[in-house]
C-alpha cells in the first residue's frame, strides 16, 4: 500500500515537471469530401474516394488541445470540429444515379479523442543546437461521436431529410465515427505550431446523405415527405422518353441506395497552436533559489522539444 502511494507520488511529480512542456492548443481549417451513395461517374457506389466529387467540396472548421504523454513518441488529441459535407446526383453520369435525382447536405459536429504516433522527428532543424524549431510527422487514429442532420434542397430551400423519414426508416442524429490519417507540424521558435492533416473518416452509420436502402413499399402520406423520397418525377416527361427502364425503375419499393457500404468523408486541414511552457509549482520550489541550476535545467528541458 505504502509504496503503491509512494508510486502514485513520484508520478505527479513527473507529470507537474514535464507539464509545461506538455500542451498545446489550436485550432484549423480546411476542405471536405463525402464518400457515399450520391456521387461517383459511370460507375455504382464504391468505396473509399473512388466515388468523390470534387465539386462538392466543402470545409471544416475546429479545435484541439494536444498533451504529450509520458510514453516516447506518443500524444493524445482532444478536438471539436464543425464539417460540412454535400452530394448531388446531377452530377454522376451513371444513368441510374443521375435519373434518381437526390441531393443533400449536412453539417457534423463532431468531438474526437485520438491518439498520434510521432513516427519521424527532427527536433533541431537546422542543426543550430538550439532546438527552437523542430518537425514532426505522425499517424493517427481514434473515436468520434458526431451529431448530424442532413437537407435536401427544395423549392428554394434546404428540408430537414431525417423527420420525413424517406425510406420509413427511423435512424438516430447521433453517431460515430472512427477518424483515422497522417498529419506532421513544424515548430517554430519552441511555441508556435503550423501543421496539416489528412484523416478520413469511417462511420457507422449509411445516412450522412439520408439514403441507403430502397423506397418505402407505399408512399408516405405527408406530402413534403413523398416528394422528397422520390424525386425522379421533377425531371419531367422528356427524362421518360430519353430511357424509361432507368426512369420507372425509381418507384415505391424499389431500391433506392446500397445498404452494404456504410458512409464516410475525408478532411485536409491547415492548423495552428501555441505550445504553453509556464513553469509548474515543482519546478518553481526546487529551482528557483539557484540561478544557475534553474538555467541548466531550461535548457535541459528545452531541449527535448
Amino acid at each position: 500500500m505504502k509504496r503503491g502511494l509512494l508510486f502514485l507520488i513520484i508520478l505527479c511529480i513527473q507529470i507537474s515537471v514535464n507539464a509545461q512542456w506538455a500542451w498545446d492548443f489550436g485550432g484549423g481549417v480546411g476542405a471536405s469530401n463525402y464518400l457515399g451513395d450520391i456521387g461517383g461517374k459511370e460507375k455504382t457506389r464504391r468505396d473509399f474516394v473512388y466515388d468523390m466529387k470534387l465539386a462538392k467540396t466543402r470545409f471544416n472548421i475546429g479545435a484541439f488541445a494536444r498533451y504529450r504523454l509520458l510514453i516516447p513518441n506518443f500524444y493524445a488529441k482532444l478536438a471539436f470540429d464543425y464539417i460540412r459535407i454535400e452530394g448531388d446526383d446531377k452530377l454522376t453520369t451513371n444513368p441510374a444515379r443521375r435519373y434518381r435525382n437526390l441531393n443533400f447536405r449536412n453539417n457534423l459536429f463532431a468531438l474526437s479523442l485520438t491518439g498520434e504516433w510521432v513516427f519521424y522527428e527532427d527536433p533541431d532543424l537546422g542543426n543550430t543546437y538550439r532546438y527552437r524549431n523542430s518537425f514532426r510527422s505522425y499517424l493517427f487514429a481514434g473515436l468520434s461521436g458526431f451529431y448530424h442532420n442532413p437537407k435536401g434542397f427544395y423549392k428554394g430551400q434546404w428540408i430537414a431529410l431525417r423527420p420525413l423519414q424517406t425510406e420509413g426508416v427511423v435512424y438516430s442524429p447521433i453517431n460515430f465515427a472512427i477518424p483515422m490519417g497522417l498529419g506532421f507540424y513544424f515548430t517554430f521558435n519552441k511555441k508556435h505550431r503550423i501543421g496539416f492533416e489528412a484523416t478520413y473518416w469511417k462511420t457507422f452509420t449509411d445516412y450522412l446523405d439520408d439514403i441507403s436502402r430502397n423506397y418505402p413499399s407505399t408512399p408516405p402520406k405527408d406530402n413534403l415527405a413523398k416528394a422528397m423520397s422520390l424525386r425522379t418525377p421533377e425531371l419531367g416527361t422528356q427524362a421518360y422518353a430519353d430511357n424509361p427502364a432507368v426512369y420507372l425503375s425509381h418507384n415505391w419499393g424499389q431500391k433506392r441506395g446500397d445498404p452494404t457500404h456504410k458512409d464516410a468523408f475525408l478532411t485536409m486541414s491547415v492548423s495552428y497552436s501555441y505550445v504553453i511552457r509556464g513553469k509548474s509549482s515543482f519546478y518553481r520550489s526546487k529551482f528557483s533559489w539557484f540561478g544557475k541550476k534553474s538555467k541548466r535545467r531550461v535548457r535541459k528541458i528545452r531541449a527535448k522539444f
